[in-house]
């Protein structure tokens, strides 16, 4: 259930280690706290199989590549599989060029991750050639790519979680839609990073991976509905988005919800 889970996040306070992109640092270390995990931002060769030990889950995120980066995201991911750590995958701007889409197909022979979470193009980039993306926004919409998302799971071998209008949470056969959020959403830099951040949490405390990935998107729904009600425009939505994922209770999920896909009592 997405309460239990949210419980044990802020009893357990997971760490989750991110090698994330400059832009989004600062947001989705503030969101893993909202939440009650303790996040860690470490991308130094020297120190992320270490720092990969210590941690319960693993994100990468594409954002602001560089060669060195790759590297560490290479090192942490391959220690993360060593130790069974979740690792989570995110493709951001995949599809705009080369050399995006060759590191996440690297990424992802070579480290075989347990989620990947992007948009609906990033998606359809991975599977289709020639498929290209928005600088790092979409130009599909999840639906449009859910045969690609099924195809790239089966792959994979493993959960691919796609965000948009509704977001699909796909493992072979099964899909799961989450119908939460708001469009205010769309005009705040890093809240797709933040999803795939949220999902890390998620996924050190939930050992079933689309389960974990399904509950991440539907609470950052929820709380994007949450704070859209009391902001006045993009910049006091990131406040109250904050303010959401902290404050968010179990009767707010339970009369918010909109997740097709799993029976009622698996959801609550």
């Amino acid at each position: 259930m997405i309460w239990q889970d949210l419980l044990k996040i802020r009893t357990d306070a997971p760490l989750v280690h991110n090698i994330t992109n400059y832009v989004v640092m600062n947001t989705t270390a503030n969101a893993l706290l909202a939440i009650g995990a303790s996040p860690v931002m470490a991308h130094a060769i020297e120190e992320v199989e270490e720092m990969t030990g210590l941690a319960q889950a693993l994100v990468l995120n594409i954002g602001t590549l560089s060669q060195s980066w790759i590297e560490a995201m290479l090192i942490a991911g391959k220690e993360a599989r060593r130790r069974n750590i979740p690792v989570v995958l995110d493709p951001v701007g995949c599809g705009a060029t080369q050399f995006r889409t060759n590191t996440v197909q690297k990424l992802i022979d070579e480290i075989h991750p347990t989620v990947i979470r992007g948009n609906a193009s990033e998606i359809r980039a991975l599977i289709s050639t020639g498929s290209g993306t928005k600088g790092v926004d979409s130009l599909h919409t999840p639906d449009e790519v859910s045969e690609d998302a099924a195809r790239l799971s089966k792959s994979a071998e493993c959960v691919v979680s796609v965000s948009g209008p509704v977001d699909l949470v796909v493992e072979g056969k099964v899909v799961v839609r989450i119908a939460n959020g708001n469009t205010m959403m769309t005009k705040v830099t890093g809240m797709g990073c933040t999803s795939s951040a949220i999902t890390g949490a998620f996924l050190a405390v939930n050992n079933s991976a689309i389960r974990a990935a399904a509950h991440a998107m539907a609470v950052m729904g929820i709380a994007g509905e949450l704070a859209a009600e009391r902001a006045a425009g993009p910049g006091s939505f990131q406040m109250n988005f904050l303010d959401s994922l902290y404050c968010i209770k179990e009767s707010e999920i339970s009369q918010r919800l909109k997740m097709q896909g799993f029976n009622q009592t698996s959801i609550g």
